[in-house]
């Protein structure tokens, strides 16, 4: 009976998908965790349990549902944080469903603040949903493409430079 559903869901992507103009608030209101637009996500979505502290960067092929916390940046093509969840760094997705605590910069083609959001930090998006009630400080910019060149710019990034080592002067001879 599963793949009946999900054979209709993936259909119901199909059709709706083409449509720019249809990928807008009502779509990203969905609290569903599979919702129908995300047509290139196989398998379950990997979930980092509220129990879980995570101190680095994650990278992600598919949806991530963060129920704990993590200190660093999030790159993946679904994100969803929790409610209790705390993120402090940046989080990079196609789309991005904040229910929880974050402290740092979302890029994302499609970025919906739940009701019960807390965000500090810029918002960089094409579509952007904030419901009432939740908590929103800093910048909202709409960009045609907020994730291009992201990953591209940190890849060909010089390393930082070392500092010269301390001369000491030398002593007369």
């Amino acid at each position: 009976m599963l793949p009946q559903i999900r054979k209709s869901d993936s259909e119901l992507a199909r059709a709706t998908s083409p449509a720019p103009t249809q990928t807008g608030a009502s779509s990203l209101g969905a609290r569903q965790p599979a919702s129908p637009f995300r047509s290139g996500s196989h398998g379950a979505p990997s979930v980092i349990g509220p129990d879980l502290i995570i101190e680095g960067n994650l990278i992600s092929r598919g949806e991530v549902q963060i129920e704990g916390e993590v200190q660093g940046d999030i790159h993946g093509t679904h994100i969803v944080v929790g409610e209790k969840a705390r993120i402090t760094g940046g989080i990079i997705a196609e789309e991005c469903i904040i229910r929880g605590h974050v402290l740092g910069t979302v890029r994302g083609r499609r970025v919906l603040l739940q009701t019960s959001s807390h965000v500090e930090g810029d918002i960089y998006h094409q579509t952007v949903a904030i419901e009432q009630g939740a908590f929103f400080e800093g910048k909202s910019r709409r960009t045609d493409d907020p994730i291009a060149g992201i990953s591209r710019r940190e890849r060909h990034q010089d390393p930082p430079a070392l500092t010269p080592p301390m001369l000491l002067p030398s002593e007369p001879s």
